[in-house]
């Protein structure tokens, strides 16, 4: 088992900052350069073992995971890798044919599950939009334009929703609307308004916003369901309601009317309530609609959408509790090889792998820590 990381030592959200930022740059971005990537394909694994790096058996690659690591990369200013996962993104799984992307291919590189997958399109703009952005580069940006065009045409449902999946000539559809894809094309749309500055983009957010607010926002909790409100077994997860009020933040006045920001100001206050461990700062993975835990797993993903809605809190007293959430995270989570990607409530770890979709995570999140620090001096 690789050694934890040591405890942090230091109080203020800058210091804690920096050092989750250093292991990101020498531990974790590293071992995707390397091991994690099969310089024969191009494209990163899908998992590492969390002891030697070395990658798991290949079943397949996704599309979705090669446009995480190209967020990631780009974001890092490694526009030689960004370029080459770009590249790959391009060659491996765009369908020449009916246009759109693939959801995976195989362990060869051959098209696998040829699924038109809502999630990995929203996926293809968020990180085409960073990449491009970021180095210019105008094939890049022109796909934020076509697939955000396709996913229009053909993914569109009832009332502004959009379905998450669909055969791949687009004419059937195979899934109808979930919370999550919608929420990463949320995510993508405003990656595309800052990209491109076009007034699109912003509008087809506003529209998609409001369409969540109507058949996706649990009430008497202001939460955003994973299934819309009425559906059986339907649960509320804490890491989500941390996602969408960080969004919704940086939305700003383009969802102003939508009732997105009044429902996820409670949606945080319940999530923090029902949600999150006291004592370990773990975020477990699911609630049912009252409140009580139906998934105690704590994945590390939630937790790094925890510390950014607490970065962008708009309370002091709240944003007050970073850094020492920064440090039970650190502790809890990362280690001198890695991350663990799941624990139990108990601490034990639950999955001993690493995902190379994980990355994106943190990397979204330590972005969001410096201007927390920054609050934190000036207060």
């Amino acid at each position: 088992m690789p050694s934890p990381t040591p405890p942090f030592a230091t109080t203020t959200t800058a210091t804690t900052a920096t050092a989750l930022r250093g292991h990101f740059a020498n531990v974790v971005l590293p071992m995707w350069r390397g091991s994690g990537f099969n310089t024969t394909l191009k494209l990163p694994y899908e998992a590492l073992d969390a002891g030697d790096h070395r990658p798991l058996p290949a079943q397949r690659y996704r599309a979705m995971a090669c446009a995480r690591q190209l967020f990631t990369f780009a974001q890092a200013g490694d526009m030689e890798h960004a370029r080459v996962l770009f590249d790959s993104l391009k060659h491996t799984f765009q369908d020449t044919d009916h246009g759109g992307w693939f959801y995976s291919v195989d362990a060869l590189g051959v098209p696998l599950d040829t699924t038109k997958d809502l999630y990995t399109h929203a996926f293809v703009i968020f990180a085409c939009a960073e990449y491009g952005r970021r180095s210019g580069n105008r094939d890049a940006l022109a796909l934020v334009h076509g697939t955000t065009a396709l996913i229009q045409s053909n993914f569109a449902a009832d009332d502004g929703l959009f379905n998450a999946a669909l055969s791949v000539d687009f004419s059937k559809v195979t899934g109808t609307p979930l919370q999550n894809p919608l929420m990463h094309l949320t995510e993508a749309w405003l990656a595309a308004c800052e990209a491109t500055h076009d007034n699109a983009f912003g509008a087809a957010l506003r529209r998609l916003a409001g369409a969540v607010a109507r058949h996706f926002v649990h009430a008497p909790s202001g939460c955003i369901a994973e299934l819309p409100i009425g559906a059986s077994d339907n649960r509320l997860e804490p890491g989500h309601q941390f996602e969408w009020f960080w969004l919704v933040r940086q939305a700003g006045s383009l969802v102003d009317g939508t009732g997105l920001p009044e429902a996820l100001a409670r949606a945080f206050t319940f999530a923090r309530q029902h949600g999150v461990d006291p004592h370990s700062g773990g975020v477990c993975a699911s609630l049912d609609e009252a409140g009580h835990i139906k998934d105690a797993t704590e994945r590390i993903w939630a937790q790094t959408e925890y510390l950014r809605a607490l970065a962008c809190h708009d309370d002091p007293a709240v944003r007050a509790a970073l850094s020492q959430q920064i440090a039970l995270f650190a502790q809890r989570f990362l280690h001198s090889r890695g991350w663990f990607e799941c624990k139990t409530s108990a601490g034990d770890v639950a999955r001993a792998d690493m995902p190379s979709t994980t990355p994106y995570h943190l990397a979204t999140a330590y972005a969001a820590l410096p201007a927390a620090a920054e609050s934190e001096t000036l207060s």
